[in-house]
């Protein structure tokens, strides 16, 4: 499709969405689709990225993905699956944190001295990726069950019960830090 050349950056500026491939325009129908659905894609990035994450990055890397396998207008709903692939790779770079502070760990632990950064952030960002794309949906966007487990591939009971469990973790969370702090 792209005779061989890469996507090679998103741009924006006030809500204009500008997307070239290496020396060549992005489709028109493409383009019409990153600009509707550019913020909500960067918004939901926002809350299941890791804290070290960008979330223009992520979307990035997601268009740049998405679009080496298939034009967006050639998708069904192109928007649901730019947010699962963002999902996807909010995953893998959660894992690959996991893995860094992990090794740190070992080190800090092997001389003797332990960094901690506290995060006003640090309660969400114990929860999934997926559990975290789930609270944005249902609290932020004020999405409904059924359309939630559309968008992440999910059983409408299972999307429910996440909920509801991602819910409860969050406020014991919070009531242990009332409690202690």
């Amino acid at each position: 499709m792209f005779g061989g050349r890469v996507p090679s950056r998103v741009t924006t500026a006030r809500s204009v969405v500008s997307f070239r491939v290496v020396g060549r325009d992005l489709d028109p129908a493409d383009e019409q689709i990153v600009r509707r659905c550019y913020e909500s894609l960067r918004r939901f990035a926002a809350i299941v990225g890791p804290p070290v994450a960008e979330p223009d990055d992520l979307v990035q890397e997601a268009l740049v993905r998405t679009l080496r396998v298939t034009p967006l207008h050639q998708l069904d709903h192109p928007e649901a699956y730019l947010r699962r692939t963002v999902l996807n790779l909010a995953r893998n770079a959660r894992r690959s944190r996991r893995r860094r502070d992990a090794a740190f760990a070992r080190l800090a632990a092997a001389d003797g001295t332990e960094d901690e950064l506290p995060s006003d952030l640090a309660d969400l960002d114990q929860l999934s990726p997926r559990d975290r794309a789930l609270l944005y949906l249902k609290v932020v966007e004020g999405r409904t069950y059924a359309e939630m487990a559309g968008e992440l591939a999910m059983r409408e009971d299972a999307v429910r019960a996440r909920v509801s469990r991602a819910t409860r973790h969050l406020r014991v969370l919070i009531v242990e830090e009332l409690r202690d702090g």
